[in-house]
């Protein structure tokens, strides 16, 4: 690593920040990129240190290795990787505004593994090739063998704030520090369905699944669910009281009109050159059929388009258009959040959100307020944004025809086929056709 003195002044403040929670460990072991990205290199991040973290017994905070990262932020200030973003706010961030960490229970080895290292690269570069930046409760499914490629049962992670590390102030602007937790795929649905805070606070509750410091066990087994049966009986109850706050996923769909005014061709997500970017009130979560796909738990409850909708850049046309009956493709990895959305969210009087790259579909209840949506137009479309009205009247008939999905989501004989003619909507569970599925990662 490069000396306090000679490092560039941002990677200068995030060591200043590691060195207060390990002052005895000056040199710690790190992974360094040889060759940079900005010299065009494929890793983004410059280092991932590994500190080493005796624990509290006291606490019952067991040794584990500590990884962090440093290349998401802005480490130079000379825009060979992030250019500096313009900003009225007297408080901006540096770079993307986060450094990822993870906390490995230690085992019988004497140096920390290397895996998390790839992992934490990986997620990075699917940070800068997409824009998205990670928060405090997304939920990032993991669809390959497992965290560190055996047959533990911990295939997917949560985004937490790290335990020890506090936002810090650099020249280029405020770096968070973001804690990837590794969660069996329970504990990752639950978080999908309710939200991501929520399991993190369940896990927090014992030394099992990680404790106070979040620490990763890849040997645990079983999920705080099974652990703790009342946890999930007590989230359960909260949903069917309260619902969601889960308010979008990122999805792959299609979408055309087959009455009522005439759209010749299909809408893709695919159609328009404009990218709708994420709501800056992380409402959204993206999802991939292919190997890696982040996601993200909202924590807001609110009822109002206007306030939470996918709106915070200009349309491509600034015009509603009524539609009439529309008929909705959704690839059948994002069919089990079709029911969450009529379930957990319009039930519940809310709204909810299917966005891809280029296109967003929102199904909408009666008692939203700043819908472009209603009884007599409830089918409409303002630039990439569609909005689907579905009536109080509806979502008892839906909930019905959807206990297919309810029951086999991961095993659908496809295509499936829901039909509400006498509301002009029609749902089918299929792959989107004439739609590329875009990679995330290189």
């Amino acid at each position: 690593m490069e000396s306090f003195a000679s490092a560039p002044p941002g990677l200068q403040r995030l060591f200043e920040e590691c060195q207060r929670v390990y002052p005895d460990q000056k040199n710690p072991l790190q992974v360094s990129t040889i060759l940079k990205f900005w010299l065009g290199g494929n890793d983004v991040l410059d280092y991932i240190t590994m500190y080493d973290n005796r624990g509290d017994p006291t606490r019952n905070i067991p040794p584990h290795w500590h990884y962090v990262s440093f290349g998401l932020s802005d480490l130079h200030g000379d825009g060979r990787v992030h250019i500096p973003e313009p900003s009225v706010d007297l408080e901006f961030r540096s770079g993307m505004g986060f450094e990822l960490t993870f906390r490995l229970l230690k085992g019988n080895e004497q140096r920390p593994p290397t895996w998390p290292a790839n992992l934490l690269q990986d997620l990075a570069r699917y940070v800068f090739n997409t824009g998205n930046r990670f928060c405090v409760g997304d939920n990032i499914p993991w669809l390959k063998k497992s965290l560190d490629n055996s047959n533990s049962k911990i295939l997917h992670m949560l985004i937490a704030e790290d335990a020890q590390l506090r936002r810090t102030e650099t020249p280029f602007g405020w770096v968070d520090f973001c804690q990837i937790v590794g969660v069996t795929s329970e504990e990752l649905d639950q978080a999908s369905r309710w939200n991501g805070k929520g399991v993190l606070n369940l896990l927090k509750n014992n030394p099992t699944t990680g404790g106070e410091f979040l620490i990763t066990d890849m040997k645990r087994s079983k999920s705080v669910f099974e652990l703790f049966p009342e946890s999930l009986r007590e989230l359960e109850d909260d949903l069917e009281r309260e619902g969601s706050d889960l308010v979008g996923v990122n999805a792959e769909f299609t979408f055309r009109e087959f009455s009522g005014i005439s759209i010749k061709e299909e809408v893709k997500t695919d159609d328009y050159c404009e990218d709708p970017p994420m709501d800056a009130s992380r409402e959204f979560v993206s999802m991939k059929a292919e190997e890696f796909s982040p996601f993200s738990s909202s924590m807001s409850t609110s009822n109002s388009l206007s306030m939470s909708g996918p709106i915070d850049t200009k349309p491509v046309t600034g015009h509603t258009v009524p539609l009439g009956g529309i008929e909705f493709t959704l690839a059948p990895y994002a069919a089990k959040f079709l029911v969450l959305a009529i379930k957990d969210r319009i039930r519940h009087g809310r709204h909810f959100t299917f966005k891809s790259q280029n296109l967003a579909v929102t199904f909408v209840a009666e008692s939203v307020t700043g819908a472009m949506v209603n009884r007599r137009n409830p089918y409409a479309l303002i630039g990439y944004w569609m909005q689907i009205l579905i009536p109080d009247d509806l979502v008892p008939r839906m909930l019905t025809s959807f206990e297919g999905i309810m029951k086999n989501s991961e095993n659908l004989n496809l295509p499936i086929e829901f039909e509400f003619l006498d509301k002009g909507l029609k749902i089918i569970i299929d792959n989107p056709r004439m739609t590329e599925s875009k990679n995330f990662l290189p």
